[in-house]
């Protein structure tokens, strides 16, 4: 990551700490996290203590303070899902990637992220990799969509 902001910064007013979250946005989504050298580099712009940033942007779950992999593994705990066998799902996955949830396999290829709901109940249990649904997901799927997402596997087509 370039440790530079400026390109984001000009669009704000210098020391204005109600833009404080907008930023962090902003380099969120240019970035795809907020590394530590960044938010030093927006401390010294918004005149917000480091400690105060992070305690800002670690109350929103939308903001990751690791790079994220190169695909994203969201598996659904809600209601429906739990009780269909997600939470047995997450742990296979845990052990084939290696990771907890919320962490990145080392070679950056996979992150690993619990969801509250995709709201698609029907289709219990559920998982996502990146912006793909997959339903029903069983053992041998998570296994299947683990090597289909890491260029093991020829077939790309949902289940």
């Amino acid at each position: 990551m370039e440790s530079n902001i400026e390109h984001i910064l000009v669009r704000y007013p210098e020391g204005d700490r109600g833009f404080l979250i907008p930023i962090l946005q902003e380099v969120q989504e240019h970035y795809g996290y907020i590394a530590p050298d960044v938010v030093d580099e927006i401390a010294g712009f918004s005149q917000v203590p480091p400690g105060e940033i992070y305690g800002v942007a670690s109350f929103y779950s939308q903001f990751r303070f690791t790079q994220p992999g190169k695909h994203t593994v969201q598996v659904c705990l809600g209601t429906a899902c739990h009780v269909r066998g997600s939470e047995r799902i997450l742990q296979l996955l845990e052990h084939q990637l290696n990771i907890k949830s919320g962490e990145t396999t080392q070679d950056g290829m996979f992150s690993l992220e619990r969801a509250a709901c995709f709201g698609c109940c029907a289709l219990a249990p559920v998982a996502m990799v990146d912006k793909d649904v997959h339903g029903r997901i069983s053992s041998t799927k998570a296994q299947k969509l683990l090597k289909r997402y890491n260029g093991k596997g020829t077939d790309k087509s949902k289940d």
